[in-house]
């Protein structure tokens, strides 16, 4: 089974529109984008933390960032569904968006939450690579680096 862990950018908690989107697979293989976003719907937190750390040099349509998504899994995907796997259900819902609600088949979304990720863990793998936090990707690899696993089968 692959897992593929999945971290999202957004513009404020009231309204979240996706920014960025991290995926970060079990086998080591990342993917990364930047979708058009409103700058004014941006919180004060997105425009000091999250907005400084984007690339702004590529930002892509999200029936665009659908497609490039869809052709990453097509990559890294064998005979096993892909599971999702995701911290936050902001980051749940705009993943479902981006499919309008309508998950391929092979695709099933799981939280781990919080007991599943080793804080500490994680907390290090970000001194240590000196990446900053609130990056979609940086954040997704972080959660791949601590997850803990589960201790029953995923189906």
């Amino acid at each position: 089974m692959n897992l593929v862990f999945l971290d999202t950018e957004f513009t404020n908690f009231n309204n979240p529109e996706l920014i960025s989107i991290g995926l970060a697979s079990s086998d080591s293989a990342n993917f990364y984008a930047e979708v058009d976003y409103v700058a004014s719907s941006c919180s004060e937190f997105v425009h000091k933390v999250v907005v400084p750390l984007l690339s702004c040099n590529s930002q892509i349509s999200t029936e665009h960032l659908r497609d490039k998504i869809l052709r990453w899994f097509d990559s890294i995907r064998g005979t096993s569904p892909i599971v999702i796997c995701y911290d936050s259900d902001y980051d749940r819902i705009l993943f479902l968006r981006l499919f309008d609600n309508n998950l391929p088949n092979f695709l099933i979304l799981r939280s781990i939450g919080y007991r599943h990720i080793n804080g500490v863990k994680r907390a290090d793998f970000y001194l240590s690579n000196n990446l900053d936090e609130h990056h979609a990707l940086n954040d997704a690899m972080a959660l791949r680096y601590a997850f803990r696993g589960w201790t029953r089968t995923v189906r």
